[in-house]
């Protein structure tokens, strides 16, 4: 009971924190966000608000100026059983990943920056 008060609290010290630091997002012509835009269709984060590995994950996604779905999975019920049934674990940050009528699931802050990075830059 107190462990999960004092991460709830010291969750909030980092969204407060994410929010007064957050990274500027790059300008672009409109015609350059279409086309990273575009290139990132298929993609959704599922994550808890709080989360300090989520956190990072969604200062990253503002800082390359990206836009992708977010799913709280403690927010809505339906988020959290297809985290579990489609990725095999409740576990966040989580991005879904659908191309060609085929999905999949990457876990990881690290590596799914990585992979952010690596797609708005094609």
């Amino acid at each position: 009971m107190i462990i999960k008060l004092v991460r709830n609290a010291l969750g909030v010290v980092i969204v407060f924190f994410d929010w007064v630091s957050r990274p500027k997002a790059p300008q672009r012509s409109a015609d350059e966000q279409h086309r990273i835009q575009s290139a990132l269709n298929g993609l959704s984060l599922y994550q808890f608000f709080a989360c300090p590995f989520c956190v990072k994950t969604r200062r990253a996604i503002h800082a390359l100026g990206i836009n992708i779905e977010l799913r709280d999975i403690n927010k809505d019920a339906k988020h959290r059983e297809e985290l579990q049934l489609g990725g095999g674990q409740v576990k966040v940050p989580c991005l879904r990943i659908e191309e060609n009528n085929k999905v999949r699931w990457m876990y990881e802050s690290n590596d799914i920056i990585a992979y952010l990075k690596q797609r708005a830059n094609a």
